[in-house]
């Protein structure tokens, strides 16, 4: 039984966010809940998200990431070189955009090591958050395939995205079992 550790961004991914969406109707989705879903201390989230992968066991696990909640995935591997099943990554924000934005720096170092499990890099080609050439970039660094879907914005409520069935589907795709959508 696989277990789907999703992985939300800044704000945490309100109710009407595809992660709640699959969070309120699918088993065995689980949210990682951080301290502090506004001011990201990536220290103390990496450290959260490695507790919550040791407690569902890493070879059991698929990590469904949205926006710094990428970041954060890639920083945990850089942290603890560990491997998951797999890793479901949308939206990945460019560093620079959001450290702008946070007025502050977020990580000691890119975290833009090859990833050792399979990933997918689900990304907009109207992004406010990253230019699709950065997303591209990024998944080339992390070993990830990359699907562009058009113009979805930041792929999250605001843009639209709460029962997104275009997502369960890629997401059904990259660890090849059928999750339904009832």
């Amino acid at each position: 039984m696989l277990n789907y550790l999703i992985i939300p961004g800044l704000g945490g991914s309100g109710e009407l966010h595809w992660q709640s969406w699959l969070e309120n109707t699918q088993p065995y989705f689980v949210r990682v809940e951080q301290q502090n879903w506004d001011e990201p201390d990536m220290d103390s989230w990496v450290e959260t998200l490695n507790n919550y992968v040791e407690k569902y066991g890493a070879d059991n696990v698929v990590l469904v990431a949205h926006s710094l909640g990428c970041l954060t995935v890639a920083e945990w591997f850089r942290s603890y070189n560990k491997s998951v099943k797999a890793a479901f990554l949308v939206a990945p924000p460019d560093i620079e955009t959001l450290q702008q934005k946070l007025q502050r720096r977020l990580f000691q170092e890119n975290p833009f090591l090859k990833l050792n499990f399979p990933t997918l890099v689900v990304s907009s080609s109207n992004d406010e958050w990253s230019a699709i050439e950065v997303a591209q970039q990024y998944a080339g660094k992390w070993g990830s395939r990359f699907v562009n879907i058009g113009n979805a914005g930041h792929i999250n409520a605001a843009s639209g995205h709460y029962e997104w069935e275009q997502g369960l589907e890629l997401l059904n795709e990259l660890v090849a079992v059928d999750i339904h959508s009832d």
